[in-house]
């Protein structure tokens, strides 16, 4: 990559980023910092959908996030990748470096209304979702090729909800305004 190159890039991501509410940071050879503010997280379904959660990110590069996301054999999510199973808990993965212990990947519990959302709890040592389990806990089980994201085989323990409150959740986020008429 080139100079010039370097340069659009970071302008484009650094825009892409003003435009939802959060600042990415990246020069030539250093790592991406990602600045995740209540703002930075909108509805749910205004994401890209994958299975049974959905994924976006934040530096832009959502080709790169998706790829992992839909590779058999898993991979190493960039940074900026946002994954999310229910409307009040979130992943965001940050540049590398970030935090060894949880491959760089942030957890949040947010609390969640029409007016938007505000951030409880972040990190990884503290953050426990609405069922009392520890979100690092449970995600650090999964096997290394799938980069912490916990799906049926990816060797987690099993969410204590099934597959049909998971998609009313996804449906009723209040972010959303009104429940869309068939669920994807």
């Amino acid at each position: 990559m080139n100079g010039r190159t370097v340069i659009a890039a970071v302008a484009l991501a650094t825009l892409a980023g003003a435009a939802q509410g959060l600042r990415v940071v990246a020069v030539a050879d250093e790592p991406v910092e990602v600045e995740v503010t209540a703002e930075t997280f909108g509805c749910i379904r205004d994401m890209t959908p994958v299975r049974h959660f959905y994924v976006d990110n934040l530096a832009g590069d959502l080709e790169a996030t998706l790829a992992v996301a839909n590779s058999p054999t898993g991979g190493k999510y960039p940074p900026g990748s946002v994954v999310q199973l229910i409307p009040t808990e979130v992943m965001v993965k940050h540049g590398e470096g970030w935090n060894a212990a949880t491959r760089d990947w942030e957890f949040f519990e947010l609390e969640v209304s029409r007016d938007g959302s505000r951030i409880v709890n972040r990190g990884f040592a503290d953050v426990v979702n609405r069922f009392g389990g520890n979100c690092f806990a449970c995600h650090v089980r999964a096997r290394p090729e799938w980069d912490l994201i916990c799906e049926k085989d990816h060797g987690c323990d099993p969410v204590p909800v099934s597959a049909e409150q998971i998609l009313e959740l996804q449906r009723t986020d209040p972010r959303c305004g009104t429940a869309p008429a068939e669920q994807q």
